[in-house]
């Protein structure tokens, strides 16, 4: 810092530990809680060192609305050169023609992706069809219930729902086309974020060709997989293409669309969906988040991708087979991506009070719902993701033994839920928080707490220098 700084800016040349102790801690504690545990939720991943740096950089300075050598403010020479470099990166990573397709980086996150690519492709009211919400669909995908609309996609469109097969729990494709003649949807979306196998995007293009529609794949929680080659591609099939960048991509939070551009059908293709990211939808881009989805994308490109996109199904399928070797049910049976969606109606617990034990054992995962549910609102199921375990380096046994963590953790919530005496919540979560004479629930968790703990910490966390130490305000029974 200069000496002739003034007082009024001396807080601009301070760390964040300095200035502002109190996020610090709280930084410092969720570092310590990624490091103390096992994250299981699907659609979270541990991004790189080099994304992080990108991703907090001087770029976070720069407004920049508009599109490269079309600004509507200056000094925007290297951000342009960033935003180009960022889609160049975007279509190789894909394996995509420039002459074929385009895309756009801007996007905030998947839902605004999502929503810029209705605005692009609809008009208000325009019918569309997602899978349902409780098969494995997104809420942007056209999710409402009964008494409500719940979000933009079924606000301002109106939605359909497809399913799956009863008995194979696998798309209903047959019974998509049924739906679509009486329907007649000017776009049919597929993709999910809670669906354990690939997509069938031939017999999609069937459907939308046989009522001239558009067909969109929003691939947010398989775009890694794709990239990879590990799963079937929808840029085969589909007009547009949407992804986050946080998933099994391993990025930063933001989203990306892919656009056709070859063709009469999609000659202003381009212009619609710049246009509906900016100005339609939202402001001016993030910066220093492209920089990091750029980083990202390079990264993807490199031959050490496809062995951790292999790894991550792999983990994936040796957690279904340990937890089917239990017992338990799981959706399709097993899995053919990084996720897996573990039926718990059969046990007589819900997704509610399973997540509220892995919180206490350090064990992250997300209540889910499950093909037959009734409401989303009450969840039947669990939806665990390998991506953030393979991002920790850990291979198929070791995620056997993260299974056999889960098995007991099941089972020490149905004993949880017989010692509370009443399936509520509040009751459950008491008992296994308070310890009681005569109820082993508390005790049990705590033991298990410290195991999963111990074996947690063998693993690094990528983009963390240095020891990790735990910060004050973080109690432990040690």
């Amino acid at each position: 810092m200069a000496s002739t700084t003034p007082e009024f800016n001396k807080c601009l040349y301070a760390p964040l530990s300095e200035i502002d102790p109190v996020v610090q801690n709280i930084i410092d504690k969720e570092t310590w809680r990624q490091y103390s545990g096992l994250e299981l939720i699907a659609s979270e991943n541990l991004t790189s060192r080099a994304t992080m740096e990108a991703n907090g950089s001087i770029l976070t300075n720069k407004y920049s609305e508009g599109l490269p050598n079309a600004r509507y403010y200056g000094g925007n020479e290297y951000i342009d050169e960033l935003e180009v470099l960022c889609r160049k990166r975007a279509l190789e990573a894909f394996h995509l023609d420039p002459a074929k397709w385009g895309v756009n980086v801007q996007p905030y996150s998947g839902s605004t992706a999502n929503f810029a690519a209705l605005t692009a492709l609809l008009q208000p009211q325009d019918r569309l069809m997602g899978l349902g919400l409780p098969d494995g669909g997104h809420l942007t995908h056209g999710y409402y219930t009964a008494k409500k609309k719940m979000t933009a996609s079924s606000i301002y469109f109106q939605s359909l729902p497809y399913g799956l097969d009863p008995a194979t729990q696998l798309i209903d494709y047959e019974g998509l086309a049924k739906l679509a003649r009486i329907f007649k949807p000017r776009l049919l979306i597929c993709g999910a974020s809670a669906y354990p196998r690939d997509w069938d995007y031939a017999a999609l293009k069937k459907v939308v060709d046989e009522h001239g529609a558009y067909l969109m794949a929003d691939m947010a929680h398989t775009s890694g997989l794709i990239a990879a080659q590990e799963l079937a591609s929808p840029f085969d099939h589909c007009d547009v293409v949407t992804t986050t960048t946080h998933k099994t991509l391993r990025g930063p939070r933001a989203g990306l669309i892919f656009f056709r551009k070859d063709g009469e059908k999609y000659k202003d293709l381009e212009k619609r969906v710049n246009d509906a990211v900016f100005p339609a939808c939202q402001g001016g881009p993030h910066n220093n988040t492209i920089a990091g989805i750029a980083t990202t994308l390079l990264q993807a490109m490199q031959p050490s991708w496809k062995a951790y996109a292999q790894q991550v199904v792999k983990n994936a399928q040796a957690l279904a087979d340990e937890l089917v070797k239990n017992g338990y049910k799981l959706q399709t049976g097993g899995t053919d991506n990084h996720l897996v969606l573990w039926d718990l109606r059969p046990l007589g617990l819900t997704g509610s009070k399973v997540e509220k034990v892995g919180d206490l054992l350090g064990i992250t995962i997300n209540k889910n719902a499950v093909s037959g549910d009734a409401s989303a609102q009450v969840p039947g199921g669990i939806r665990i993701g390998t991506s953030a375990l393979t991002s920790r380096n850990m291979l198929e046994d070791d995620v056997r033994q993260v299974a056999r963590f889960l098995h007991r953790s099941v089972q020490l919530s149905l004993l949880l839920q017989k010692e509370a005496g009443t399936k509520l919540l509040k009751d459950f979560v008491r008992v296994a928080t308070t310890e009681v004479e005569g109820k082993q629930g508390a005790k049990l968790v705590k033991e298990l707490k410290r195991e999963v703990r111990e074996f947690a910490r063998r693993w690094p966390v990528p983009g963390v220098e240095g020891e990790i130490k735990r910060p004050a305000g973080v109690e432990e029974d040690d």
